[in-house]
């Protein structure tokens, strides 16, 4: 069943109010995976704050495995995220600090929110779909000499936009370290 909300978003506490939403969501999903990150024992994970920092959203380490994720997560309702070049690039800044991780990842971690939203003759709304989350392994992008905007679609295509031409492009799945305790018990219920 597809329920549609409706309100117009011409006025300026509309337009506040999505911004404020857009933002709240962002930290929301950054702080819960700092959370599920941090719930596994073995990994510390740790949320920098605010987008001009110059530091990615999320550096997590397993010292156990000498494993340095640095995460840019992106959140929305809409059928398409986009990391830009300078997200990308300040992740792979703090990967070239880190020189004893034998691991070293940059992940882009996308989060489709359960409301798809929809805009009509100057309304917008909402339909309900299921949430949806991936984990990109952005590596392949940094041997390039210019880091384009990576797109993630709700279906989980990944591509490049350079000189405002999308490319696909297959980037590889991560498995975080909360997801794999989630396999984990799943298997151990089955058997």
């Amino acid at each position: 069943m597809n329920l549609l909300i409706s309100f117009n978003v011409n006025t300026t506490i509309g337009v506040n109010i999505m911004g404020n939403t857009s933002r709240w969501r962002g930290y929301s999903f950054e702080y819960t995976l700092v959370k599920r990150m941090n719930s596994s024992h073995t990994w510390y994970a740790r949320r920098f704050g605010g987008s001009s920092t110059g530091f990615p959203d999320i550096v997590a380490v397993n010292n156990n495995e000498r494993t340095l994720l640095t995460v840019e997560a992106k959140t929305g309702t809409s059928d398409n995220l986009y990391v830009p070049p300078d997200q990308i690039e300040r992740c792979a800044k703090i990967l070239d600090v880190f020189g004893l991780y034998e691991k070293k990842y940059v992940i882009l971690a996308f989060k489709f929110m359960s409301k798809r939203r929809v805009r009509s003759k100057g309304n917008s709304g909402y339909q309900y779909r299921q949430i949806h989350e991936y984990y990109k392994v952005a590596n392949r992008l940094l041997i390039k000499k210019i880091i384009p905007t990576v797109k993630c679609t709700y279906d989980g295509r990944t591509f490049v936009i350079v000189n405002e031409v999308a490319k696909s492009i297959q980037l590889d799945d991560y498995v975080m370290p909360f997801q794999q305790t989630i396999q984990k018990v799943v298997i151990h219920q089955r058997a």
